[in-house]
Parts: C-alpha cells; sequence; structure tokens
C-alpha cells in the first residue's frame, strides 16, 4: 500500500483556491524546496496532478548573449515542469531521482518560455504500483511565439526512501 505524499495533499488542498492565490502558493512551496528554481524565478502556473505548467520570464538574470533564455534555463525549466509531476504523483516513501535528460536546442526562442509536463493513465499507475522503476516523461517546452526551440527527452527514476546512499 502506498504511503501519504505530502506534496500532493498540499496540491489538492491549494488546487481549491482561486488561480491567483493557488499559482503562488505552489511556486513559493516548489521554490522553497528547489532553491535555484526561485534564483531563476520559475513559475507554476496550474497543475491538475496528471499535468503541470510552469513559465521561466525573459529576465536579464536569464539570458544568453543574444537576449533569450540561456539553454541551462531552458534545460532547467523542463527538469523542473517533469520533476514536479514525477514528484506529486509518487508515494510519500519514494525518492524521485533525475535519470537522464537529453535537450535538443531546434530554433532561436524567443520572449518568455513555457513548459508542459504531462503523465499518461499507465505511468500515473507505474508510479503508484512500482517499488522502483523509471518514467519517460513528456514535456514540451515553448516560447512566446509558441515555437518549440528545444526538444526534450527526460527520464525520471524512483526508489524506495530508505535505499538512499
Amino acid at each position: 500500500m502506498s504511503s501519504s505524499n505530502p506534496l500532493r495533499q498540499f496540491v489538492i488542498k491549494v488546487n481549491r483556491y482561486p488561480s491567483w492565490l493557488s499559482r503562488r502558493l505552489l511556486t513559493w512551496l516548489f521554490r522553497s524546496k528547489v532553491k535555484l528554481v526561485g534564483t531563476v524565478g520559475l513559475e507554476i502556473l496550474k497543475t491538475d496532478l496528471k499535468s503541470v505548467v510552469f513559465r521561466q520570464k525573459n529576465r536579464k538574470k536569464v539570458q544568453n548573449h543574444i537576449g533569450s533564455v540561456h539553454a541551462a534555463g531552458m534545460a532547467l525549466l523542463a527538469e523542473s515542469a517533469t520533476g514536479f509531476i514525477v514528484g506529486v504523483n509518487l508515494p510519500g516513501d519514494k525518492l524521485p531521482l533525475m535519470k537522464s535528460m537529453n535537450l535538443k536546442y531546434v530554433k532561436r526562442a524567443s520572449g518568455d518560455m513555457q513548459a508542459v509536463a504531462e503523465l499518461s493513465d499507465e505511468q500515473l499507475a507505474m508510479l503508484q504500483r512500482d517499488e522502483k522503476g523509471e518514467v519517460t516523461v513528456k514535456v514540451t517546452v515553448t516560447d512566446a511565439a509558441n515555437i518549440e526551440p528545444v526538444v526534450c527527452e527526460m527520464i525520471w527514476a524512483w526508489i524506495p526512501k530508505n535505499q538512499k546512499k
């Protein structure tokens, strides 16, 4: 039987609030746990526990030499969105771990960036059922013109928390 997940319980609770408030609370919680996310200013716009939408504003702090969001910023955006959706769907006694990420930068980005990460019903069942395993999380990163400048493959693994070394 799976153990309770405090992150999931928090998300369920704050999703009952108005969207402007739930966005702020989700973002605040995630930034408090993943400090780099707060440093670069990632925001969680919404989640239904099967998918999540993250945003990276194109601010001076995260820009590259041509004025768009830095490649590392795009990678963090995709990694954060996929990690969040895996994290809220694992039982509380499991530890999510990034196994691999493959990013192909295919077009020049402009403006703010957005990442949408989602899990299928089959993947959700596997996260709940299997003691340990891995999952490739679908994530789409787009810019302000709705162009996909980077194609991402993010593979997450999980293990029992008492197994970490």
